[in-house]
């Protein structure tokens, strides 16, 4: 094949001679490269389910259908990684093994396709920019008996956010077969032994993340100046409430920092005293903090009264100091 043209009329590019990818990280254990130091780092999360399988039953007294979830660092030899965190050689990986009995992995597939797809809703993403894709023959890994992904529909185009494997009973029987335990598991409603089949969904953490943020972001026209702001769902933005006295006057500090300490202990709270009321505006909403609390002159002289903004409408209402935080409550509700 070597020097010949590539059969892509896009590529143009001659066909080198075969090489060997290696798509796992390879290191060595110890301060001395020798023989048989050769380590690999792990390109998924799951195996270390699998031969913790029996332990985990046994210690938690669990029975079937019953999930083991993890989440950690996994390695892979990217050919191509790129699109800011969507790809890399790195990366936060969340997977569980949901062991079940064969009879039932079909329903279980798909209540675990339909949960996912709930889920990533439920954390901010547009219903519009998900997509379920089921994998053909020829893309299915080779211990998956169905392969179903959930995508999102990123700048650049449709990527995948996760997938859920039905693994059939491949991994345990492998593992069985390899250590000599068995691995089997004995119904004692049936009265039947069988090795559990396992669905397990499978995401990316920072791919996740890059997708709330690609469906949070937004840029806005106020009065002719730009307004960027992330939209993001109250129960997951890093500061739900920022307290802002109009300034640093010792009246205000002080009901300031009153309020700040009775909120934070309930809700995610910063405290901001510095530059104009407008620019602390703005860069809340540039963090996607959904409600800017304002203590003005106002408060401590005339009404005991705050004044509320709500991020995504700037629409800003007062409320009685006693009454804070069940009018916060039931604004956060409202996005």
């Amino acid at each position: 094949m070597e020097g010949k043209i590539c059969p892509d009329n896009k590529c143009k590019g001659e066909l080198t001679e075969s090489k060997q990818f290696n798509l796992m990280f390879q290191t060595h254990m110890g301060p001395v490269k020798k023989e048989g130091s050769e380590i690999y780092l792990r390109p998924e999360t799951a195996q270390g389910i699998f031969v913790n399988f029996e332990n985990v039953m046994t210690s938690t007294r669990k029975k079937i259908p019953f999930g083991i979830g993890q989440i950690g660092k996994s390695f892979r030899n990217e050919i191509t990684p790129g699109n800011f965190i969507f790809r890399t050689r790195e990366f936060e990986q969340m997977e569980m093994e949901f062991f079940c009995e064969p009879s039932e992995a079909d329903k279980w597939f798909e209540y675990w396709i339909n949960f996912s797809h709930d889920w990533f809703v439920s954390i901010g993403l547009s219903e519009s920019n998900l997509r379920k894709r089921s994998h053909t023959d020829d893309e299915k890994p080779h211990y998956a008996k169905a392969a179903q992904d959930i995508e999102y529909n990123f700048p650049w185009g449709w990527g995948e956010l996760e997938t859920i494997n039905n693994r059939s009973d491949h991994d345990l029987k492998s593992h069985s077969e390899k250590s000599g335990k068995d691995l089997s598991y004995f119904d004692e409603n049936t009265k039947e032994r069988y090795i559990p089949y396992v669905i397990e969904p499978a995401m990316g953490a920072d791919r996740t993340v890059l997708a709330i943020l690609c469906d949070a972001y937004a840029e806005e026209d106020i009065d002719g100046e730009k307004r960027t702001v992330l939209r993001f769902k109250p129960h997951i933005s890093p500061v739900q409430i920022a307290v802002l006295p109009l300034s640093k006057n010792e009246k205000l500090s002080e009901i300031s920092e009153k309020i700040y300490k009775e909120l934070k202990s309930k809700f995610r709270t910063q405290f901001d005293n510095t530059q104009s009321i407008g620019k602390r505006y703005r860069r809340q909403d540039e963090i996607g903090t959904p409600i800017c609390l304002t203590i003005d002159f106002d408060t401590v002289e005339v009404d005991n009264c705050v004044t509320l903004r709500h991020r995504d409408t700037m629409k800003q209402i007062r409320v009685k100091v006693d009454e804070i935080e069940k009018e916060i409550s039931k604004m956060l509700k409202s996005f």
